[in-house]
C-alpha cells in the first residue's frame, strides 16, 4: 500500500471518528441496490434537518467508532454500510431515515446509535413517533407552568372572595 493511500484512509478515519463524537444519532443503513439518484434524495431529505448521510468502508468504520461514543455498534459494520449522522435532533434523523425506508424498501435500517445508546430498529421506530425535541420541550414548559398558574388563580379568588365578605361586612356596618 503507498504512502498516499495510507494518508487518505487515516484522513478518513479521523473524518468518521470526528463526526461518530459530534453526532446526536448515528442510523446504520444498508444501501444495497440504491441508485445515485436515490442517495442523492435520501441526502437531500438528511439535510433538512441538519443530517448528512454517507458510505463507507466497513473497515475504516469499525476503525474510527473506537474511542466514541458509538463504539458499541463496532460489530454492525458488515455488508454495504451507510451511516446517518444527526448533529441537531435525533429524533429527527430517525423519522426521515425512517420515512425513507418505508418508501424504498431497498434501504434497510440495521441499527443505531441515539445519544450515546445503542438501539433496536424497534426502539428507533418508537422514538420516531416521538414529537421534535422544540415540541417536547414546549410541552415540558406547559406542564410546569400549569401548577403555578392554578396557585396564581386560586390565590386569586381567594383573595376577591375576601375583598367580596369584607365589602359585605362594611354595608352591614353602615346600614345596621
Amino acid at each position: 500500500m503507498n504512502l498516499i493511500t495510507k494518508q487518505k484512509k487515516s484522513q478518513q478515519i479521523a473524518e468518521l471518528s470526528e463526526k461518530f463524537s459530534k453526532s446526536k444519532a448515528v442510523i446504520l443503513t444498508e444501501y444495497k441496490g440504491l441508485t445515485v439518484s436515490e442517495l442523492a434524495s435520501l441526502r437531500n431529505a438528511l439535510r433538512e434537518v441538519g443530517a448528512e448521510y454517507k458510505v463507507v468502508k466497513n473497515t475504516l468504520g469499525s476503525i474510527a467508532v473506537k474511542g466514541t461514543p458509538v463504539e458499541s455498534a463496532m460489530d454492525l459494520f458488515v455488508g454495504p454500510t451507510g451511516i446517518a449522522f444527526g448533529f441537531e435532533d435525533a429524533i429527527a434523523v430517525a423519522k426521515k431515515v425512517l420515512g425513507y425506508a418505508a418508501q424504498n424498501e431497498k434501504l434497510k435500517v440495521k441499527s443505531g446509535i441515539i445519544e450515546g445508546r445503542l438501539c433496536s430498529i424497534d426502539e428507533i421506530k418508537a422514538m420516531s413517533k416521538l414529537p421534535s425535541r422544540p415540541v417536547l420541550l414546549g410541552m415540558l414548559a406547559g406542564a410546569m407552568q400549569a401548577p403555578a398558574s392554578k396557585l396564581a388563580c386560586a390565590l386569586n379568588a381567594t383573595l376577591v372572595q375576601f375583598a367580596y365578605a369584607l365589602e359585605a361586612l362594611k354595608n352591614k356596618r353602615a346600614n345596621g
